[in-house]
């Protein structure tokens, strides 16, 4: 792992957001589940991002969300708000809102949906930081904007003091060793990996931490993980991450539904199985997973040892 004292390290969970039977925000269960993750180590909450399924909520949802993060975490960890939107006007108007609410930094993605260019989205981030006083992230999730962050662009913000951190969704690895090599000389930025399981590997190419979706289900087995690698200790390490990646396979269980629904409704069946959130409910249109795949995600479960 890195020496270059990142500001912001270890497991930093996006975290779900459960929703009741009729589909509103089913606070008692949010309000578990961040004392879950608190209870696991987490060093941070990543709120309103893709594993929040924040581009199904209204406004008034997304504000409620934070909400009630923030006042369950009662400021014991820093909470990262997504101010995830089209264009950058939107991104600072929910980011302001985000600051208000008690976030202590904002995540954006580069400009979407509107056709873009390199040098807009370097003065997107420009304006954002500019306009917003909390520290700001950027989030490279190619899969979901259409667009990829490049490394010198995402380096030179960073050494202009535009970024603090990056939240690396991508699937480049190598680009991602490039971007951790690069930042060795930017003391304070976070790199963090997105992926699930491959994390120790992203760790050993001195990654600072990771926003895995699965750590929601099992937070200490990634508290763990990462605890291991910071003491050099890799084959424990890699036994925690291979007991994980064999969990994630939950992921690839539903079927004729997209990636999105599939992944996050097996977080969410996980999380319902294991007593955290009430239901599995997903945002319309995902539907929830169905009995049969409930079952197959508690055989995952049982195998990793959680229930």
């Amino acid at each position: 792992m890195t020496a270059r004292q990142a500001t912001y390290t270890g497991v930093i969970p996006p975290v779900v957001t459960p929703l009741t039977a009729d589909g509103e925000i089913d606070q008692a269960s949010l309000e578990r589940l961040v004392g879950f993750l608190l209870e696991g180590g987490v060093s941070g909450l990543f709120a309103l991002g893709s594993s929040s399924e924040t581009a199904y909520l209204t406004e008034d949802r997304r504000s409620r969300v934070l909400e009630i993060i923030v006042g369950a975490n009662a400021g014991q960890v820093p909470v990262i708000a997504g101010a995830i939107e089209t264009t950058t006007a939107r991104v600072i108007e929910r980011a302001e809102i985000s600051r208000k609410l008690g976030a202590d930094a904002v995540v954006a993605t580069a400009p979407f949906y509107t056709r873009t260019h390199p040098t807009e989205i370097d003065r997107h981030f420009r304006l954002i930081a500019r306009a917003v006083e909390l520290p700001l992230f950027a989030y490279d999730v190619p899969v979901c904007v259409h667009s990829k962050l490049d490394t010198e662009l995402v380096l030179g913000l960073a050494a202009d003091g535009v970024l603090a951190g990056i939240k690396d969704s991508s699937g480049d690895d190598v680009g991602f060793r490039r971007l951790a090599l690069g930042a060795a000389a930017l003391p304070g930025f976070s790199v963090l990996t997105g992926h699930e399981a491959i994390v120790d590997a992203m760790l050993l190419g001195d990654a600072d931490g990771a926003v895995p979706g699965l750590a929601n289900v099992d937070p200490l087995g990634y508290t763990r993980l990462v605890a291991a690698a910071g003491a050099g200790d890799w084959v424990t390490a890699k036994a925690e991450q291979d007991r994980l990646a064999r969990l994630f396979e939950m992921v690839f269980v539903a079927r004729g539904t997209s990636g999105t629904a599939a992944g996050l409704g097996s977080f969410k069946t996980a999380l319902m199985l294991r007593g955290v959130i009430a239901t599995n409910v997903m945002s319309e249109p995902m539907r929830q997973l169905d009995q049969a795949e409930t079952a197959a995600i508690g055989r995952l479960l049982d195998a990793a040892g959680l229930r």
